[in-house]
């Protein structure tokens, strides 16, 4: 099977079930943008992360890689898909809460940087909020279970966390932003 197809050439691609649509069209803005998110996840895997923190960023690459299937189904149930629900969601926010609690408390903004896991942490976390941009504003014309939007969000601040957790385990500190004076 060759990797090409030629399908695409004339600028549409096939949802799961066969519908084509324009390769411009929000739901795949939406799964692409998760498919980015991925990649990034997989970069700052690459690094290497400290072994807590790569374990949860794997689990969250499969998770990613079934949001983008369940986006790619204008109706995922009737695809037998395997759907994130709202336990996804509480798993991340127990996450948040142990990772930050050997965290300093935040007294000011962050730049993102620090160490190398910390950088690509963010920038993956930058992903991930265009992603959930890309999401709402799908729904705002076909129907996204609001437990997806939910995820992207604690994704989001999950992803923040385990930046200062990767800086505060490679020794290196947050970079507090400074107001410019002029």
């Amino acid at each position: 099977m060759k990797i090409y197809t030629r399908t695409g050439d004339e600028g549409l691609t096939s949802l799961i079930g066969g519908q084509r649509v324009s390769k411009a069209d929000a739901r795949l803005q939406s799964y692409g943008t998760i498919d980015e998110l991925n990649s990034m996840l997989g970069v700052a895997r690459a690094t290497p992360l400290p072994a807590a923190i790569d374990l949860v960023v794997a689990q969250m690459q499969h998770e990613m890689f079934a949001l983008g299937a369940e986006l790619a189904a204008p109706d995922p149930s009737a695809s037998g898909m395997t759907l994130l629900t709202d336990a996804a969601v509480d798993r991340v926010e127990r996450e948040i809460d142990q990772f930050e609690a050997g965290l300093p408390p935040l007294k000011a903004f962050i730049l993102p940087g620090g160490s190398p896991q910390a950088a690509a942490l963010h920038a993956a976390r930058c992903v991930c909020r265009r992603a959930e941009r890309m999401v709402v504003l799908l729904a705002e014309t076909v129907e996204i279970r609001a437990s997806i939007i939910r995820y992207l969000n604690r994704v989001g601040d999950l992803l923040f966390v385990l930046a200062r957790q990767a800086n505060a385990a490679a020794g290196t500190p947050d970079v507090p932003w400074k107001k410019s004076d002029g």
